[in-house]
């Protein structure tokens, strides 16, 4: 083939020299840009689907008293709102604002009565440990999570962080601060030190809550380590929790550094749930800080919720009772937040958690555990 002639296949064309790069009047690239072909679902699929036709019409024509009827059905309110969406201090919007309720509580406390004994998570670790956990066993470990950390002085509107591998207790951080009013910021594990510190100064969180160390493609991260080196730049941390799960030895601080499982031993399986605004802060996530510092996004209460819960049902078309979902992401990121924690508990599903990578110690790892748990639905 002679250099600038037309590819063969499998092999890339070469522009020669004196031909214009990235011309988008190039029909052939023009071509790649437009799809136009429908893909519609089988009818039956969508005879049974969560979300109709209709709901674009009733979207379109109100979208206000359409997120408020999501907010009012989906969610259990302890002060029914009255309000929908506040748009006189644009972009300073509010949704839903003279309502009051709890994440947690929509999350668990309401599903106890029916559904107790209902999988929320099958979790398998990456060295091929399992837990399975049901509704009323992430209930009591939310719950005594929660009383640890009022007992060390945690309070609505502090600030947490939160820093750790994906296990069970990374949920269960999440819903125990939501409980007491306590806004979480969690930082994904695989950053660094100096990103933690970023994020522990900027949001200015008074305990971090970490693991010895996680597990990664056979291989441990130091998470504990990480959050010393961190701990000794940031200026506002006052206790360090720390979950056991590699076992390797770490430096614990007397007065700063509490083991999870001393933390937790003897609080109480009741704890009441903060009752708060649908405009109090739920949680703060940071960008990744690729291009510039860092920017901390808040998410409020009821308003976030809405959206999950409904989004979550809607769009991966969820039937709590008969389907087994996971989202293969990281809590790290928002899309774990949603649619690991926040969305499937709201919604009552049961999920599958994974700590480790797609391909460790096999390719076919998630495969694996598709079969193995029966999963469903796979995001």
């Amino acid at each position: 083939m002679s250099r600038g002639s037309v590819a063969e296949p499998g092999r890339i064309r070469e522009n020669r020299p004196d031909e214009p790069r990235g011309d988008m009047s190039d029909p052939g690239i023009e071509n790649l840009l437009h799809e136009d072909r429908v893909f519609d679902p089988p009818a039956a699929f969508a005879a049974q689907a969560n979300a109709g036709e209709a709901l674009y019409g009733e979207a379109d024509t109100d979208h206000v008293a359409f997120w408020t009827d999501q907010a009012l059905t989906r969610l259990d309110w302890f002060t029914t709102p009255t309000a929908g969406l506040d748009d006189s201090r644009a972009p300073f919007y509010t949704w839903f604002a003279d309502g009051e309720l709890n994440v947690s509580y929509n999350c668990l406390d309401r599903h106890l009565a029916t559904g107790s004994d209902k999988v929320a998570y099958h979790w398998i670790g990456e060295p091929g440990d399992t837990r399975t956990i049901t509704y009323g066993e992430l209930s009591g470990q939310v719950n005594r999570f929660a009383n640890g950390l009022r007992s060390i002085g945690v309070k609505k509107g502090d600030r947490v962080a939160i820093y750790m591998g994906m296990v069970p207790e990374l949920a269960v951080a999440m819903l125990a601060c939501s409980r007491i009013g306590a806004a979480h910021s969690v930082i994904f594990g695989g950053f660094s030190a100096e990103a933690i510190v970023d994020r522990v100064d900027d949001a200015q969180a008074t305990v971090l809550i970490t693991c010895d160390g996680a597990w990664r493609r056979g291989a441990i991260v130091p998470l504990k380590d990480n959050c010393d080196a961190a701990m000794a730049a940031a200026s506002t941390i006052e206790h360090c929790i720390v979950v056991e799960r590699t076992g390797q030895p770490v430096d614990m601080v007397q007065g700063r550094d509490i083991w999870w499982h001393d933390l937790v031993a003897g609080q109480s399986d009741e704890c009441e749930p903060e009752v708060m605004n649908a405009e109090d802060l739920l949680y703060i996530l940071y960008t990744s800080g690729t291009t510039a510092k860092p920017k901390g996004i808040m998410h409020t209460t009821g308003g976030y919720l809405t959206g999950a819960a409904t989004t979550h049902s809607m769009v991966f078309d969820i039937k709590p009772d008969t389907d087994v979902y996971w989202c293969a992401a990281d809590i790290g990121w928002v899309t774990g937040h949603t649619y690991i924690v926040y969305g499937p508990l709201a919604n009552h599903t049961t999920g599958v958690m994974y700590e480790g990578t797609p391909d460790y110690p096999d390719r076919d790892r998630l495969w694996s555990i598709i079969e193995d748990y029966g999963v469903t639905i796979l995001y």
